[in-house]
């Protein structure tokens, strides 16, 4: 068996957001990259069920949708451990581009296992996965928490509405993943970094899907006001304040 697992490569959350001064793009200047914080529980969970099965799953491939310029992010999926990597040489304009790119992919490279975290930590779009799995005709399972291989099949647990549902599915299957699916992600060891130099990693070119969105402004949200603390005994006080200060009242 095989697992597929698709990785975005979006900014760290610790990063200053800032637009080009036309508000048409996301100002990429000096900002650190990483591994869509989902999408390295799908792989640490992926690199668990390869190393349970007995050799009945043997390989964990990570691919990416970008530029050159994640090839940095994707290697970072190889450190932790996955076996290959492939990066489809495009720009991620949006979900139904990358779905329409991962899909002619996986058309001609299938793989029974292919997990996709429920969203990006950039856009918060939470459609690729969907996407995939009707471009590809295959089953899928969304707010997936956990997965295990088991008789040839993979029994996966998702979050209903007051409790849990568990399914048994046959290959290939879809797994859209959420909170839960591993404790932690798994880091890099030094002995990682080196090994993934060697790995293979494969560069195809696009088939040129066209984007269905078309972003037309950017801009950041209004900083929060003051804050004014009143003292709770200090009623009038509060009622001067909503009535001659914000109108409230």
């Amino acid at each position: 068996m095989k697992i597929l697992v698709c990785i975005s490569n979006v900014p760290d959350t610790t990063t200053k957001i800032k637009f080009t001064a036309d508000g048409k793009q996301f100002d990429a200047t000096g900002v650190q990259w990483i591994i869509n914080p989902w999408d390295e529980l799908a792989l640490t969970r992926a690199l668990e069920l390869k190393e349970a099965s007995n050799g009945l799953i043997d390989n964990v491939t990570v691919i990416n949708v970008g530029p050159k310029e994640t090839e940095i992010t994707i290697r970072k999926g190889l450190a932790v451990g996955a076996d290959n990597a492939v990066r489809i040489d495009a720009n991620p304009t949006d979900a139904y581009a990358v779905a329409f790119e991962l899909a002619k992919y996986i058309e001609t490279h299938p793989y029974d296992l292919i997990l996709v975290g429920i969203e990006s930590s950039d856009y918060n779009g939470n459609a690729v996965g969907g996407m995939l799995a009707e471009l590809l005709n295959i089953p899928n399972v969304s707010a997936v928490s956990g997965i295990e291989l088991k008789d040839g099949k993979f029994e996966v647990v998702r979050e209903i509405d007051g409790g849990k549902q568990i399914l048994s599915l046959p290959t290939p299957l879809i797994a859209v993943v959420q909170k839960g699916i591993a404790k932690e992600p798994r880091i890099a060891s030094m002995r990682g970094v080196m090994a993934a130099r060697t790995k293979p990693f494969e560069t195809v070119a696009a088939v040129g899907a066209s984007p269905l969105t078309e972003y037309v402004h950017f801009e950041l949200p209004q900083p929060k006001g003051k804050c004014k603390m009143i003292p709770a005994d200090q009623l009038d006080e509060l009622i001067h304040v909503l009535h001659q200060e914000i109108k409230a009242i």
